[in-house]
């Protein structure tokens, strides 16, 4: 089926490629049709050949399963602290109009990197004031391995008061930061 449509499916990846139409109007046109087109059915087996291979893979690839099992469980930290900060109405936007749903949205997503963002220079800062190489050198092995997506010392059912200096606020050396070499 693959090779008596092989002309038809590179027309139709250049048609993509180029920027004729898009892959998602394109599908949904070849899914349309009441009856199965042969390009469609080409298409479809082409896919299965490309999704067996990656199975198989990943079956075999521990590495590759890792990595992938380390990328999820970032994106599940995402989604875990994404909850953490849009705790109100049960995680869900409840204004009607689409530019506050997109405020909203846009509000979480800055709180999110904003906690990231003090992470990472919190732990910037610890990596600048160690003094022995190899100490450095084993704690940020632990922070590649770990996840600045961390949000347990992070008060978010508090009041914050930004008109006055934090008692506690310590300003992070940035210089001494950008220069930080872990060889």
């Amino acid at each position: 089926m693959i090779k008596d449509n092989w002309e038809d499916m590179l027309r139709f990846m250049v048609t993509i490629k180029l920027k004729k139409a898009s892959a998602s109007r394109l599908f949904s046109k070849l899914n349309s049709y009441t009856k199965q087109i042969p390009l469609y059915n080409a298409l479809k087996e082409f896919g299965r050949i490309m999704k067996s291979h990656f199975l198989l893979t990943y079956y075999d690839d521990v590495e590759l399963r890792q990595r992938i099992e380390k990328q999820l469980n970032r994106v599940e930290l995402s989604n875990k602290l994404a909850k953490a900060i849009f705790f109100a109405n049960n995680q869900e936007i409840q204004e009607g109009e689409k530019n506050e749903q997109d405020l909203t949205a846009a509000c979480k997503m800055l709180i999110q990197n904003a906690i990231v963002l003090w992470n990472y220079l919190y732990l910037s800062e610890y990596l600048v004031n160690l003094k022995d190489v190899e100490e450095r050198a084993n704690a940020a092995q632990s922070i590649l391995n770990g996840s600045v997506l961390t949000w347990r010392h992070i008060n978010l059912h508090g009041e914050y008061d930004f008109t006055r200096d934090s008692a506690n606020d310590d300003e992070f050396d940035l210089d001494r930061i950008l220069a930080l070499s872990i060889a």
